[in-house]
Parts: structure tokens; sequence; C-alpha cells
């Protein structure tokens, strides 16, 4: 990997193993001992990630962590240290840490981590896949979800649902993020050299979607003065995303369905087959089931459409993410009008974290954005938020978020423990310092599927 990473350890020899580890799998790893020189390396773009010491004699790992996130919201940081209370594991997570080990745990595995979370949150697009004249960068090219459920999709996406040809449906609320997954999906899979197509179905007339998505021919219709590409022809060979497909038309809906069992579409005005190989991809967040029932669409178009179906949940259920999405959005609109970096209040982001966002991450977005145009200073507090937000600061509603936070992060906490333990109950409680019956009580109540963790050709053993 084309990496340079920088680790701060206030004992240089104790990263020495991480260091050799991590110098075959990437292209820099350099060490230094001093807070202050790695916060001065990082800011200054020399690096792409840092590893970082809890303790140091100068600068704590703390204050280096705060000061980086809060100038690159998204940078990938990492804790490994032996000296870090558990609430503070809370907080440091919550302000966008992606990892902790102790140095007591297997380095080999930290390095492992270090290299995978890197990896999906998305910071090697730009490197893997060079971009085309004309083709846009992903919306979010360093969004990395803090929600387990989120991340777990994307994660699928990547792995899994990428490299394989199906057809895949993409459920959730409006606004929470199906285009960015369709995205990842066309990035990570073999169609990545070709065009990502999409066509947003609700928003064009049945006369007009019919020529956006398999084009015309001269003279077809009053007004076809030239021979038109569809968009499905403009996709051959890539990935062609179809959003909000619960609004197509019940003749589009049959003409699509042909396209999946053939693989092939006639222009309108044309009587000529004309083959296409596409992935598709249809996203909605309407409930297709029920139109099935009811008869607004067609029963076998859903079941093509559905062979692989991911469903992205809406903001409210991921309120750990709102910190990371508000710091990304800033930065993003702070740029584009030419203004020095922001700082974020507390209570601004209180406000933000308690609000229920019927319209998810695109309605985040463009608060962000009024906010930052209008903002009279660098900082933005609570009254640069609309008033509905900005009264949820004291909502009861904080404390519900609080606990779903830090469920979330002890949920992760320790699957990434059994991960080390390759499943190993005993083992993984004496290193969490938990019982072994209050581990397996705490696996029992996140749903933590064990067996899909170990090793299938080691059994645990002192059970």
């Amino acid at each position: 990997m084309d990496l340079r990473l920088l680790i701060v350890d206030h004992t240089a020899q104790e990263s020495e193993d991480l260091r050799k580890i991590l110098q075959d799998r990437v292209k820099e790893v350099t060490v230094v001992v001093s807070g202050e020189e790695a916060k001065a390396l990082i800011l200054s773009g020399a690096y792409d990630a840092l590893i970082t010491e809890y303790v140091l004699p100068d600068f704590g790992g703390k204050e280096i962590i705060h000061a980086i996130l809060s100038k690159f919201p998204l940078f990938p940081v990492f804790l490994r240290s032996n000296h870090v209370p558990m609430e503070e594991l809370f907080q440091l997570a919550q302000s966008g840490v992606l990892s902790y080990s102790a140095k007591s745990e297997d380095v080999n595995e930290f390095a492992d981590t270090i290299l995978e979370k890197i990896e999906s949150s998305f910071l090697l697009i730009k490197d893997r896949f060079p971009q085309k004249q004309g083709e846009q960068r992903l919306p979010f090219s360093q969004y990395h979800s803090q929600n387990a459920e989120t991340s777990k999709i994307f994660k699928t996406a990547i792995e899994r649902v990428a490299q394989a040809p199906s057809t895949v449906l993409l459920l959730g609320e409006s606004g929470t993020g199906k285009e960015l997954l369709a995205k990842t999906i066309h990035f990570h899979s073999p169609r990545v050299e070709n065009s990502f197509v999409a066509v947003n179905c609700a928003a064009l007339s049945e006369t007009l979607i019919e020529s956006e998505l398999f084009g015309h021919e001269k003279g077809s219709f009053t007004g076809a003065t030239t021979r038109r590409i569809g968009r499905f022809e403009k996709a051959n060979g890539g990935t062609f995303f179809l959003d909000e497909v619960g609004d197509l038309s019940p003749l589009v809906q049959t003409k699509l369905l042909r396209v999946l069992q053939e693989r092939q579409i006639e222009r309108v005005g044309g009587n000529k087959p004309i083959p296409v190989n596409v992935r598709v991809i249809a996203a909605t967040h309407r409930n297709l089931p029920e139109m099935v029932k009811r008869g607004k669409f067609r029963e076998d178009l859903f079941y093509r459409l559905s062979v692989i179906t991911l469903d992205l949940p809406p903001l409210r259920k991921r309120p750990e993410d709102i910190p990371g999405l508000t710091h990304y959005f800033v930065e993003r609109f702070r740029k584009q009008v030419g203004r020095e970096p922001f700082l974020i209040s507390p209570r601004c982001l209180r406000a933000l974290s308690n609000y229920g966002w019927p319209g998810n991450v695109r309605e985040l977005e463009n608060v962000i954005e009024r906010a930052v145009v209008l903002s009279i200073s660098n900082k933005l507090d609570i009254t640069d938020l609309p008033r509905e937000i900005a009264s949820s600061e004291n909502d009861q509603q904080a404390q519900i978020s609080l606990k779903k936070a830090r469920e979330s992060f002890e949920k992760e906490y320790i699957i990434d423990t059994l991960y080390r333990n390759k499943g190993n109950v005993s083992a993984s409680s004496q290193l969490l310092g938990i019982a072994r019956k209050n581990l397996q009580e705490k696996i029992r109540k996140y749903d933590i599927d064990v067996d899909d963790i170990r090793n299938p050709d080691e059994e645990e053993s002192s059970e």
C-alpha cells in the first residue's frame, strides 16, 4: 500500500515490532518520541495515518488526537497504550479514533486492523482508481461510519457484493446514503474501469424516462430530431444505478424486467435489439413488498432486483455518525467558500446529535452548508442552527443517544477482542477484565455470532 504512517511513542523501542511489521506492507513508517513533533508532521500533510501512545512526556496522546481531528476530522488515528481509562476510551472513540489496542495484545493483529480500517474508510480509492476525465469522486471519499450496523453493510458491500455480478437492491429512507453505497460497490468491483451511470426515476416523467433509459431513434416522436443513446448503453461494461426505482410506471417496469432477463434493450422507435452488459443497482425508499401486494409494482421485477438486498439505517438510528459527518461537511463547505478552519462548539454538536433528522444525511448536509455560509465567525455555535434543531440541545433523547453510542463502542470492542482470540470466550474475558459469565451475557445482548468469528478448524478450549 502506498501509505506513510507515523508512530509516536515515548519509548521508541516499544513500537519497534509494530514498525517492522508495517514497513513491509506500506511505503513508509516513521517513529518519533515527541508529541509536538508528531503533531507538526501530521498537520504538515507528510503522513497518511497516526498511531499514538496515550501517555507522552511533552504532549499527551489525548491532546494530539484532539488537535488533529479538530483540523482533519476524518484523519485515521489509532491508539496503542496500556494506560487508557475505559471511560476515556469511549470518548476517544466518539471523537474519531478508529481502533485501540493494548501493547500486550497481538501486534500482528493490530497491524492488520490498522490497514483494514484505513482501506474501509475509502482513503485509497483515489490512488487505486485514478479519476477519469469528467468523472466525480465519491462524495464521502473519506467517510467511515462509527455505527456497527452501517459499517458492517459497507464492509459486506466491499468484500463480497462488489466482487459478484449480481443485481443489488438498496433500501432505506431518502437521504441515508444509498447512492454512496452504490458507488462504493462500483469502485470496488471489477467494473471500476468502466462507467458508473445514475438516473433518478422519480425526477422524470414516463415519456422522458423511457428515452433516458433506453434512448430513441431519430423521428420516433415529435422533437426527436437526432438519435439519442440511452443510459443503459452509456453504462455498458459498467454499473447502472436506478435511484427511486419504486417510482417507475408499469410500462417502464415491464421494459426494465425485459432488460434484466434478456440483457438487451431496444431504443424508443427502434426494432433492433442492442446487447448491454451492465451491473444494475437499484434503490428505493418505498416498501416494495407492500407495493407488490397492492399491484403497484411487478412481483417478478421485485425478485429480479432483490437478488442481494442491503438496508441502510436512518441517521437517527446511528447518532454516533453525526459528529464525524458534521466535521466532514464543515470542512468541505468552508473550503468551497474560502474560509479559515472552523471550530464546532460542544453545544452545537450536542444539539445536532439529539435531533431526529427526518431528512437524514442530506438534511444534515444542507444544515451545515447554511451554517458555514451564514456564520459571522469561524466557530459554529448553537445560534447558527435552525430553531427546531437548536431546541433539541437539552432533549431527553441525549441520554438515549449516549447510551446507544456507548453500547455500540462496547459491542465493537468485544467483537475486536473475540477476533484477536479467535472466538475464545475465556481468553477474551480475561483480556477484557470481566467474568466469563458477564461476557457471555453481553454476547447474547449484542447478538454476537461467536461461531462465525471462530476458526472452523479450531475448537474453543477451556470451555
